[in-house]
């Protein structure tokens, strides 16, 4: 456990940001899981609208290093191209 006051703040800062960057990339699994679930179903239409909000979900947790730039952007692509498959 933290002795100094300086380790105190330290945890509860990383608590906290724990919680935030958790819930953040559980937002971005959900959104893809959607995209997945309509291309799935075949439905291009649902999965191109999914797909644009699923986007600035993934571009937001990228910028706030949530997650890897560059898994942002494979995850992105593979998406995109299993909907163009669909067309």
């Amino acid at each position: 456990m933290a002795n100094s006051k300086q380790a105190i703040k330290r945890a509860k800062q990383n608590a906290e940001t724990y919680k935030l960057r958790h819930a953040q990339r559980s937002m971005v699994r959900t959104a893809v899981k959607a995209v997945r679930a309509s291309i799935d179903a075949n439905d291009v239409d649902k999965a191109k609208e999914l797909l644009k909000s699923a986007e600035k979900i993934i571009d937001s947790s990228a910028s706030k290093k949530v997650i890897h730039k560059n898994a942002a952007a494979r995850t992105k692509s593979r998406l995109s191209k299993a909907i163009k498959s669909l067309s």
